[in-house]
C-alpha cells in the first residue's frame, strides 16, 4: 500500500485539513491509524502558531492560551470535543448500553456533556496560560505535545481487542486494526520524541513531558476500558473522548512542580 494512503487517512479522518481519502480500507485504517501522531504534530504546531503571534502582538498570556485551545477545536470541527461531551452523556445516564449508545447519537448535548466540555475547556485555558507565562517556547511545546499525545491515544484504542460498539462508523472503521506491536512501538517512539523535546528545558523537563505523555496515554486507557465494558466498544464519540482526555492530562501534568 502507498504509505501516503495512510497518511491521506489520518488527515482526512483526524482534521478539516484539505486532503483527500482515496482508500477506506482496513489496510488504510491500520497505516492512518499508525500515522495519527502526525496529524497530532500538525494540528499542535498550527496551534502554538497562534498563540505564539499573540503573545508576539502583545496580548497576555491568557488570551494566547485561549487562541492555542481554539486551534484544535477549530481544525476537527468541534468533533473530539463533541465526542467528548456524547461521550460523557452516554456515561452519565447510567442507562444499558444499547440505551447509552443512543442517547450518545443524539444531535443535543446534556448536562453531563455541558459540565465535562465546560470543565474540559477550562483546564487546558488554565494550564497553557500558566505555561505561556513562562515563556512561549514552554507553552508551544506544551500544545504540540498534548495534540501529539490525543492523537496517539487513538492509535493505541484501535489494538486488537478493542471492539466496535457499533457495526458502522469511524469506530467499525478503525477498531482492532492496529497490531498490538506496532502500536507500542509507535507509542514509545512518539514518548521519547517528547522526552527529547521537553530537554530544551533540562533533563528534569525531558522527564516531565515525557511522564506528560505516558499519563496521558494512562487517563485515556481507564477512560477507553470503563466505556468498553459500558458500551461494549468504541465510537467516533469514544474516540473523540480520549483525545480530549489525554489532551487535557498532558497539559496539566506539565504545569505540576
Amino acid at each position: 500500500m502507498n504509505p501516503m494512503d495512510g497518511i491521506r487517512f489520518a488527515f482526512g479522518t483526524l482534521t478539516v485539513l484539505p486532503v483527500r481519502v482515496t482508500r477506506w480500507d482496513r489496510e488504510a485504517a491500520r497505516a492512518g491509524m499508525l500515522a495519527a501522531p502526525l496529524a497530532g504534530l500538525v494540528v499542535g504546531l498550527l496551534a502554538a502558531a497562534a498563540g505564539g503571534l499573540l503573545l508576539f502582538l502583545g496580548s497576555g498570556p491568557l488570551l494566547a492560551a485561549v487562541a492555542t485551545a481554539a486551534v484544535p477545536a477549530a481544525l476537527t470541527r468541534g468533533l473530539h470535543l463533541d465526542g467528548l461531551a456524547d461521550t460523557a452523556d452516554g456515561l452519565g445516564s447510567g442507562k444499558p448500553a444499547e440505551d447509552a449508545l443512543r442517547i450518545m447519537k443524539q444531535s443535543d448535548i446534556g448536562p453531563f456533556g455541558v459540565i465535562t466540555l465546560a470543565l474540559v475547556l477550562l483546564a487546558q485555558v488554565a494550564a497553557l496560560a500558566e505555561l505561556y507565562a513562562d515563556g512561549w517556547t514552554r507553552g508551544a511545546v506544551a500544545a504540540v505535545l498534548a495534540a501529539v499525545a490525543a492523537r496517539l491515544a487513538l492509535t493505541l484504542a484501535c489494538r486488537p481487542g478493542v471492539p466496535p460498539a457499533r457495526p458502522e462508523g469511524l469506530g467499525a472503521a478503525v477498531a482492532g486494526t492496529v497490531p498490538l506491536r506496532a502500536a507500542v512501538a509507535v507509542a514509545v517512539l512518539v514518548t521519547v520524541a517528547c522526552a527529547g523535546a521537553g530537554a530544551l528545558f533540562g533533563g528534569y523537563g525531558a522527564l516531565r513531558h515525557g511522564a506528560a505523555v505516558a499519563a496521558a496515554l494512562g487517563a485515556a486507557q481507564v477512560l477507553l476500558r470503563h466505556c468498553v465494558r459500558r458500551f461494549g466498544g468504541v465510537t467516533g464519540d469514544v474516540f473523540g473522548g480520549l483525545a480530549e482526555t489525554a489532551a487535557t492530562t498532558a497539559l496539566v501534568i506539565l504545569t505540576l512542580g
